[in-house]
């Protein structure tokens, strides 16, 4: 029998990966108890400080692990391990401190002034000073093609431990881009090697790099802080299949998955869900479409979506409905949640002229209520979320199509028609890209809408002086009482829901407590890598 291409490379990825860890971790991931029952192999004392963790192959960093060219940047957040930042995000998405000692911004939000640690030193033993700091974060706004360094004019450094950026413009959530950028050597920094061999300060030290395969990182013996448990971390970049292939193979200790494994029993392995801010929604064009151009279509939406139904049929029970981008954020506006009422959305509809006509399906002035909701044609997941999703509006008398397109298209369709969209990050800039009219332009960026209200709301939280008062300004961008992109506001947006990250973890070991989740399905597990252990040797803070 001929196996399928897609079988086939399964096949060899595990083969690779069984030849890659051979005499590194044991292969079996049970074994049979006196009963004859199954139970999770005993992990040898040698390999209690390494861990083995399969992500998908789009985790890896396509130009190497530099900060100036993304790494711990984009929409896929996370800490970059390798390198030290200035600040960090906390549990509950504050900031925090790493090498900063403090920061304070100018009354007129252009100046931040960053105290620094003086006990700080790379992994070739140069120590890490100001002027490192200055110099990669010029470099990065020169460089960065993936996070947005406009705000900033330039970095510079009075002393060894005192850096002070000037900005072109206020920018109050500063602190947060802060905690991704990773410092760099400024005395041994080479843009076009650095990504392969980088220097840094961080926690991990990169051992070994092969492409399309692995990543293994060493704890840094010269670390300021507290030691890493785990000594050794190997990333495997795996198809899902071939992911879950390697979990009932026993070759990896955490493995991503996702709700259509959920119902599988690995033996030695649990499923680990983790919360996210990981969305998927849908625009509707206030402009361009004339159904969803109907402010009463937009809000009967809103209400009229059951997204429960949406987690227990398409997510299988993992996930939680989602009513902005910012769900759980320290910016949310808990007024933007609504409840599910069919019977309130049919009335919207019917006061504002939709009448249902012979065949079910809305009519308003010679329009019929029809939409085609577009979603990426390689995602299954916003498939099945678009699919559910014209059903639910189908009942409310508005006729769906559903069409799969590819990015290349999907960003212009969207001017006209809802797409699926997946988003949610650490930063309040998510909101400000989603919602806020585009420079040089009479709409937002990615699908027609504009109110010059949240317009100001959210530029006069950018230029206040304080992140947390910032946050208010935030809430009221979201709704005020009267207007916002949510609630009985706009609603330029209907989102649905928050996909949980799903994981197998091998019996035994200790995941530290998560942080949240951003949009993405990657490195953001490993964030605190470091405190993970296996059961009996510690606890993970």
């Amino acid at each position: 029998m001929k196996l399928p291409q897609k079988w086939i490379c399964i096949l060899l990825s595990i083969f690779l990966v069984a030849g890659t860890l051979s005499g590194c971790q044991s292969g079996d991931a049970s074994s049979a108890a006196p009963d004859g029952s199954s139970q999770a192999a005993e992990i040898p004392e040698a390999e209690r400080d390494s861990v083995i963790i399969a992500m998908g192959p789009t985790s890896e960093p396509e130009s190497g692990f530099d900060p100036a060219f993304g790494w711990g940047a984009g929409e896929h957040v996370h800490e970059p391990l390798i390198q030290s930042t200035l600040t960090v995000t906390n549990p509950d998405l504050t900031i925090g401190y790493d090498l900063a000692t403090d920061y304070s911004a100018s009354d007129d939000g252009l100046t931040w002034t960053v105290h620094i640690r003086d006990d700080v030193k790379f992994t070739d033993g140069e120590p890490l000073t100001a002027s490192d700091v200055a110099f990669t974060y010029n470099t990065v706004k020169a460089s960065s093609s993936v996070n947005d360094f406009t705000m900033l004019d330039y970095a510079e450094a009075p002393d060894d431990t005192t850096v002070i950026f000037h900005m072109e413009t206020p920018f109050s959530i500063w602190p947060y881009t802060m905690a991704i950028v990773g410092i760099v050597p400024e005395h041994a920094y080479d843009s076009a090697t650095y990504g392969q061999n980088p220097i840094g300060s961080g926690r991990y030290i990169l051992n070994q790099w092969d492409r399309g395969q692995q990543v293994i990182l060493e704890a840094n013996p010269e670390y300021y802080g507290e030691q890493p448990q785990m000594q050794r971390v190997t990333i495997l970049f795996m198809e899902e299949d071939a992911a879950f292939l390697a979990v009932q193979a026993g070759q990896v200790d955490l493995a991503y998955t996702s709700a259509t494994y959920s119902d599988q029993a690995p033996d030695g392995y649990s499923l680990m869900s983790v919360d996210s801010v990981d969305n998927r929604g849908i625009n509707l064009p206030v402009t361009g479409n004339p159904v969803t151009s109907d402010l009463a279509v937009r809000r009967a939406i809103n209400i009229g979506i059951d997204r429960q139904e949406m987690i227990d049929n398409v997510l299988n029970g993992y996930g939680t409905p989602a009513y902005s981008v910012c769900d759980q954020m320290p910016w949310y506006n808990p007024e933007s949640e609504v409840e599910y009422d069919p019977e309130a959305a049919a009335a919207l509809l019917d006061e504002a002229g939709w009448i249902p006509g012979s065949d079910g399906v809305r009519e308003k002035d010679g329009v019929r209520a029809e939409l085609t909701i577009l979603y990426s044609s390689e995602d299954s997941v916003r498939q099945a979320l678009a699919a559910d999703l014209s059903n639910q509006l189908g009942e409310l008398g508005i006729s769906c199509t559903i069409e799969g397109v590819g990015w290349d298209t999907a960003y212009d369709r969207a001017l006209s028609d809802p797409l699926v969209w997946g988003w949610g990050a650490h930063t309040p800039m998510e909101l400000y890209n989603i919602y806020h009219t585009a420079p040089g332009s009479d709409s937002a960026q990615y699908s027609p809408y504009s109110n010059p209200t949240v317009d100001s709301y959210m530029d006069r939280a950018l230029q206040s002086p304080d992140l947390e008062e910032s946050y208010e300004l935030w809430q009221l961008a979201q709704w005020d009482g009267s207007t916002g992109v949510t609630q009985q506001g706009d609603i330029p947006w209907v989102w649905m829901v928050n996909v949980s990250h799903l994981y197998w973890v091998r019996d035994g070991l200790q995941v530290a407590e998560q942080k949240i989740h951003p949009h993405g399905h990657g490195w953001s597990i490993v964030n605190n890598v470091d405190r993970w252990v296996w059961q009996g040797h510690g606890a993970p803070a």
